[in-house]
């Protein structure tokens, strides 16, 4: 291809869509065309990229005629109904829900880890959940340097990851509150302000949430490491934007902490923030809007032989969502 690719954006006026925007100007990606497609609710809309205005579009089975690239972040049904028009098409989708992210035939990418199996595309790449890509980012190194067997975690998920309505909810529910107010909720089924919920996604049969089971089989998936175990709670806390991940790793070889910082180090996309007697960890307040990942409180699990604990966070509409669907089209081009 001798010009720029024709690129859209599917659900370009949700949170994620519009951080594709800001991180294809960001990043400088080469734009041909832009199609900022979204619902019929939402077309007409204006929307700005790199200075010119341009006009939201209403996603029909013509809109990918003639374009290259199409980011999908417009929840499941969207992605199974368009995306294989969209491939038809002759346009490479990278979807951001979980509607391919299982499909053998769908190569599902973090560019930092496995950004090699992008290439065997037929057309649709998927973007992993946020909380498996978070996680991943400092998993992965040191399942390479040690093997990893298996993990405990729990995430702490910010309310960003619900969508732009779960934003509102919050500040709203934290001005009730301050005024003594009857605090009133539409997006979770309690008060999420000053609260915590053990409950992200739906719950399954096992008793795990299907948000749960994403880090094991995308993990596999990603790794390529069909026996990496791996049980997670995720709980939904009062944060407006960033994932955190509590976890406690077991390995194959023996791993202490000095050699787990060096692995750690010199891995892409992430930092590591790890001095406690100075009170420095990650936080999610300081990671949000950043590109990448932070890692610390690293120190060796007393409960696991070859064990290591850690604290890893991300912004998740970055990380686990935009940047990462950005950092695949990179690879494209």
């Amino acid at each position: 291809m001798n010009r720029p690719p024709h690129v859209a954006v599917v659900g370009a006026t949700g949170a994620v869509g519009v951080e594709m925007l800001l991180t294809l100007e960001k990043r400088q990606f080469p734009v041909g065309q832009l199609a900022l497609l979204a619902s019929a609710r939402s077309a007409g809309k204006k929307m700005k990229f790199q200075g010119k205005e341009h006009t939201v579009k209403e996603l029909t089975a013509d809109s990918f005629r003639g374009f290259d690239i199409a980011l999908f972040s417009a929840g499941g049904d969207i992605s199974r109904q368009f995306a294989p028009i969209a491939a038809k098409a002759g346009c490479v989708v990278i979807d951001n829900s979980s509607a391919f992210r299982m499909d053998p035939n769908v190569p599902l990418v973090i560019p930092e880890i496995n950004g090699s199996d992008a290439k065997s595309h037929k057309g649709i790449i998927a973007n992993p959940n946020c909380t498996t890509a978070i996680t991943l980012m400092a998993l992965y190194p040191l399942h390479r340097a040690f093997g990893v067997t298996r993990i405990f975690a729990s995430s702490y998920q910010a309310v960003s990851g619900t969508g732009a309505k779960a934003i509102e909810e919050l500040e709203n529910q934290v001005a009730q509150v301050v005024r003594g107010e009857t605090v009133t909720r539409e997006v979770y089924p309690h008060q999420i302000a000053f609260n915590v919920l053990p409950h992200v996604d739906s719950f399954l049969d096992t008793g795990y949430t299907k948000e749960e089971m994403k880090l094991e089989n995308e993990g596999r998936r990603i790794m390529h490491h069909p026996s990496f175990r791996a049980s997670i709670t995720c709980v939904r806390v009062p944060v407006y934007r960033a994932h955190s991940v509590a976890v406690a790793a077991e390995f194959e070889k023996p791993v202490d902490v000095a050699s787990a910082l060096q692995v750690l180090r010199k891995s892409p996309g992430l930092d590591v923030v790890d001095e406690p007697s100075k009170n420095r960890y990650p936080l999610p307040l300081h990671v949000a809007e950043k590109y990448n990942c932070e890692v610390g409180r690293i120190r060796k699990d007393c409960a696991m032989d070859n064990g290591l604990s850690f604290w890893v966070v991300g912004d998740q509409l970055l990380k686990g969502a935009a940047l990462n669907a950005v950092q695949i089209a990179e690879l494209l081009v």
